[in-house]
């Protein structure tokens, strides 16, 4: 068995650099620690924190493949962020233009949660501790 530390980070690709790096900053609240522009590879990357932690590494590539996000295709499913109030963040995204769906209860914990989606259709969940 392997002894795994922590999850180091997650990498994400988007059509569009520009849209992402804004919605993963001002509406989701990431903070940017490094970006580089890779000219080689007609490429971006830039890496996020989220309270002093680095999270996700923001890729951009010339036409990406489209990926099968709904219903349940196989690979990555979704993004889940812990949140205190669930209520309070819902309406900040409705706000900032973002929709979510209608808030569920964990049939196993009985805890709070809904999904959004980012600019390239990645499921986004928040979750109410």
């Amino acid at each position: 068995m392997l002894q795994l530390s922590a999850l180091h980070h997650i990498a994400i690709i988007c059509s569009d650099y520009e849209q992402s790096k804004k919605f993963y900053t001002e509406i989701l609240g990431f903070q940017p620690i490094q970006e580089v522009h890779r000219a080689e590879r007609q490429s971006y990357k830039l890496d996020l924190a989220l309270n002093g932690t680095y999270l996700i590494e923001l890729f951009s590539f010339p036409n990406p493949p489209k990926r099968v996000s709904r219903p349940e295709a196989s690979g990555l499913r979704h993004l889940a962020f812990a949140v205190e109030d669930i209520q309070k963040e819902v309406q900040t995204l409705a706000n900032l233009g973002v929709v979510a769906e209608p808030i569920r209860i964990d049939e196993t914990t009985g805890k709070k949660f809904t999904f959004f989606s980012d600019p390239d259709d990645l499921p986004i969940e928040l979750y109410q501790y």
